[in-house]
């Protein structure tokens, strides 16, 4: 994971703002929780106030962390330099996917945490219905597939687990692979997509033609006219899902 964020991570703070609705839905799971470990904490988005340590593999990323976030120490998920039972939660964003061994991360974020567990995921069996996906970019639902951890694996690894629905705003500040869902032009942008796994980690051989074709569409008003729907939604759920684990 180091090394792949180390090639991939570099425009990760330009794209990677967090999004106020989403940050709300994560500090409400976090309510409570005086000491948090943020666990593949990347540049630091979405971190809670009430964060104690950061863990995060890639150098490249810890540099983009912020002035005034809590300290980061460059490890993984698996093994985690943090004494047994010494925060209230332990927090994992949109890193699952990445880390070489899922069950026993989870049993390091259960190691560590006193009172809960909180992790962000998504659910490969919605987001392939993504329209850019479906119609443009199947070479990235490829990836998608193969990135994704099934969310009924996590909940088994987990035990008694609550998992709620996040749905994505129309206009979200944070941008992974759905956020401009409602705002197709954003794909065409190489940067927008460097910072998504899915298309950072496609050969943009595989998906050039995909991309010309939805470039043509927009163009043409055929990708307005057949998204029409889309067009005045807020929100729209594409698979992305908060699990919550009370120890």
């Amino acid at each position: 994971m180091s090394t792949r964020y180390d090639r991939t991570g570099r425009t990760y703070s330009r794209t990677r703002q967090p999004d106020p609705r989403i940050a709300a839905v994560l500090d409400a799971a976090l309510d409570g929780m005086a000491s948090v470990a943020n666990i593949g904490a990347g540049t630091g988005s979405y971190e809670p106030a009430t964060t104690v340590v950061a863990v995060e593999p890639s150098s490249v990323m810890i540099a983009q962390r912020g002035p005034g976030l809590a300290p980061a120490i460059q490890s993984v998920a698996e093994n985690l330099p943090i004494p047994t039972d010494s925060v209230d939660a332990a927090l994992a964003i949109l890193t699952v996917h990445h880390w070489s061994d899922l069950a026993g991360g989870l049993a390091e974020l259960r190691r560590i945490a006193r009172r809960r567990i909180v992790l962000l995921t998504w659910d490969h069996t919605v987001t392939r219905e993504f329209w850019l996906l479906r119609e443009y970019l199947p070479a990235a639902a490829e990836t998608d597939a193969a990135l994704a951890v099934p969310v009924p694996e996590l909940v088994a690894l987990l035990g008694d687990a609550t998992v709620t629905p996040v749905p994505v705003p129309h206009d979200c500040l944070d941008g992974f692979a759905c956020a401009y869902w409602r705002r197709p032009e954003a794909y065409l942008d190489e940067t927008v997509r460097a910072g998504a796994s899915m298309f950072a980690l496609t050969p943009e051989s595989r998906m050039r033609d995909g991309l010309a074709a939805l470039r043509a569409d927009l163009d043409s008003g055929v990708w307005a006219a057949r998204h029409a729907d889309l067009l005045d939604a807020q929100t729209l759920d594409l698979g992305y899902r908060l699990i919550t684990v009370d120890l």
